[in-house]
């Protein structure tokens, strides 16, 4: 079973998304140090989901359309905002260290907010976390929170691989005007593409 779950969420976690984009966004601009910054607020993330999860509270996400909808729009809208931020900001991957450095503050509050407003999260964990333990059973919260903790970890160590292997290509990336232009502009057409991806995911 424990297997069984490492694989699951291995698979989840390595699949590129808004946490991981952010990951390697943040170690290209601001090298590993803030990149393992990231990867830690993008697992704080996952915390307020794993706990609705546990708590009933993804179920109301899952049927309460009304609610889905206003969390799924924040999170969109907060995803194409960091589009149009990233666009617009010349010094996120200036060249010959020219980069403007975040506080690990605000590279922690982005992470967070990039999870925490993706009502998808919250109901995976609602259909994940009942396959390995049945919320019936003796014990089940101590086990969910412990499979939870597991993903957290896996999540992290992932991202942080993502953010370590993008800060040890900065150098030779922001050596080159034009790489760096052409990198912010994939990136903020990523981030783009998945506030349009969250606006239009259903339940």
């Amino acid at each position: 079973m424990l297997t069984e779950f490492i694989i699951t969420s291995l698979i989840v976690i390595a699949t590129p998304g808004t946490g991981a984009l952010y990951t390697i966004a943040t170690g290209l601009a601001n090298g590993r140090a803030a990149a393992m910054v990231a990867a830690f607020g993008c697992t704080l993330g996952i915390l307020p989901h794993m706990a609705a999860a546990m708590a009933g509270l993804a179920a109301v996400l899952a049927t309460n359309e009304t609610a889905f909808n206003i969390l799924k729009f924040a999170g969109a809208l907060y995803l194409i905002w960091m589009a149009i931020s990233i666009w617009r900001d010349r010094s996120l991957l200036a060249p010959s260290g020219e980069a403007q450095r975040r506080g690990s503050l605000e590279t922690i509050r982005h992470a967070i907010l990039i999870n925490l407003l993706n009502p998808k999260l919250s109901i995976f964990f609602l259909a994940l976390l009942p396959q390995f333990v049945h919320p019936d059973d003796p014990g089940a919260l101590p086990a969910m929170a412990g499979y939870g903790l597991a993903f957290m970890a896996m999540t992290f160590a992932v991202f942080a691989l993502y953010g370590i292997f993008a800060a040890m290509t900065r150098d030779r990336v922001l050596s080159s005007a034009r790489l760096t232009n052409l990198i912010r502009r994939v990136f903020a057409a990523g981030f783009l593409a998945l506030g349009i991806r969250l606006a239009l995911a259903g339940r």
